[in-house]
């Protein structure tokens, strides 16, 4: 599912305490010969507040049974995310679809400042100090796979200085 970045660590759920947050559910309608049919799709994030965190995406006749689809696809979609703290390491724009998002770190006592899904997403990684803006579509799938993505591009100290092949002091002294 996260092929194309490069320093992704993939988490196995066991042994962690993962909270779910629903980020939606939707109504979805097929209309057949005999009438309508309904079913419920339901986007939800899990995570450990503590830099783990997935999403997925369940669908099913009832919403307590998509609810729980999503959280156990969650849960196979564990990622770790480097924290700084309780901020980000950086600032990181992503896109997904229509929608993109903008994820600043911000200073102790901020809080996060996210709307909606981008807001869901970042409770779960366990930020508790960050600036957000999303802009384009409103979409919840699309904005969580936008922050997803912004998520997955911010890289610590360590890594950079590893990339580079230069000391953790050159990094931050030029």
């Amino acid at each position: 599912m996260y092929q194309k970045y490069k320093n992704v660590e993939t988490v196995k759920p066991g042994g962690l305490e993962l909270k779910d947050k629903l980020v939606g559910v939707q109504r979805v309608t097929k209309v057949t010969k005999g009438g309508r049919a309904f079913g419920f799709s339901a986007i939800v994030v899990v995570g450990d507040e503590h830099g783990v965190v997935g999403h997925g995406l369940g669908k099913s006749k009832e919403v307590a049974t998509a609810i729980a689809k999503a959280i156990e696809d969650g849960k196979k979609n564990l990622i770790r995310i480097p924290l700084n703290g309780h901020t980000l390491p950086h600032e990181q724009k992503g896109k997904f679809g229509g929608a993109r998002v903008f994820i600043k770190p911000a200073s102790h006592g901020t809080g996060v400042i996210a709307g909606g899904a981008v807001r869901a997403v970042l409770e779960s990684v366990g930020v508790h100090d960050v600036l957000s803006k999303s802009q384009g579509s409103s979409n919840p799938h699309n904005v969580v796979k936008a922050t997803f993505d912004a998520l997955l591009q911010l890289r610590d100290a360590g890594t950079v200085a590893r990339q580079r092949g230069v000391s953790l002091e050159k990094v931050f002294r030029g």
